[in-house]
């Protein structure tokens, strides 16, 4: 793309590269080489729709005001998702990952289960994980179930708090489902209040979380791509910490912690690899953790 080319829209290359490093200086978000095109296309978007003539009104803007920062920033992350977008991950969580943790809990007082959605878009992931939870837990209603819900974007845990979906979002909900966990409204399906109930929605930035607690469960899914390799790192780590022994990290499909030193067990199942960190009998015992495939 030329300069010449951007100019003629009102954003020059040099814009756009600022534009790039404030966002990668505020989030540690790093949009590279392959994701340019999409990157350079959103922003002459939000320019247009904001009513901006030149790249320099839209870059004193976003430095000026939160809102008009964020406006962009959510352009720019909010990906379309969907109801069990993964059905791999999701069949090795409900067949593999929740039977073992009612195993190891189930006599524990008070029993817990605490999940986090790191990146949790417009709500579709944790709901699903509250369903699969309530469907196929043993004695769910038995269990004290909390599921934290970040994402950086404001709107997006707006749309996920309201709860209402229709259209592709909810394609891969069953009738059972449908019935036991949404209430037809006007504009689609609303999510019901017993499940909602498990939710707690709150505005994160990963590349400075704040502490969240022990977590049995982390979906983190898609979302370790658009940060740089130091960050990643850093994240995956803090990951591990957060993390029970014994607890899961679900990752999505093209993301892999093969090469980072954190030592967690993987675990593949069918087109589904999970992270599993090790009990601390384990880690003393480092051939109880010969498993690496299932």
């Amino acid at each position: 793309m030329s300069e010449r080319h951007g100019a003629g829209h009102g954003l020059s290359e040099h814009e756009l590269s600022e534009i790039r490093m404030l966002i990668e200086e505020r989030t540690g978000i790093h949009f590279d080489q392959s994701r340019e095109r999409f990157f350079s296309t959103r922003v002459r978007e939000h320019l247009h729709d904001r009513g901006f003539t030149r790249g320099n009104e839209l870059l004193r803007a976003i430095r000026k005001t939160n809102v008009e920062y964020e406006t962009l920033l959510e352009r720019l992350l909010t990906q379309e998702t969907s109801f069990f977008r993964y059905p791999a991950v999701f069949d090795a969580f409900e067949k593999r990952v929740l039977p073992e943790l009612h195993a190891i809990k189930f006599w524990k007082n008070p029993r817990t289960l605490r999940v986090w959605s790191a990146g949790c878009s417009t709500g579709e992931e944790p709901y699903s994980i509250a369903i699969t939870i309530l469907d196929s837990l043993s004695f769910a209603d038995a269990w004290n179930v909390e599921i934290l819900a970040t994402d950086l974007g404001r709107q997006a845990l707006k749309k996920a708090e309201h709860a209402t979906y229709a259209g592709r979002s909810i394609a891969s909900v069953n009738e059972q489902q449908l019935a036991a966990h949404f209430t037809a409204v006007n504009g689609g399906f609303q999510v019901k209040p017993r499940l909602r109930r498990l939710v707690t929605f709150a505005q994160m930035n990963l590349a400075s979380p704040v502490y969240v607690g022990r977590m049995d469960l982390i979906f983190c899914m898609n979302v370790l791509i658009y940060f740089t390799e130091e960050r990643r790192r850093a994240l995956v780590q803090k990951f591990y910490e957060s993390l029970e022994p014994g607890g899961y990290l679900f990752l999505g499909h093209s993301e892999s912690i093969s090469k980072m030193p954190v030592k967690f067990q993987a675990i593949v199942l069918g087109d589904c690899i999970l992270y599993r960190k090790p009990t601390v009998e384990e880690v003393q015992k480092p051939e109880l953790v010969a498993e690496g495939r299932a």
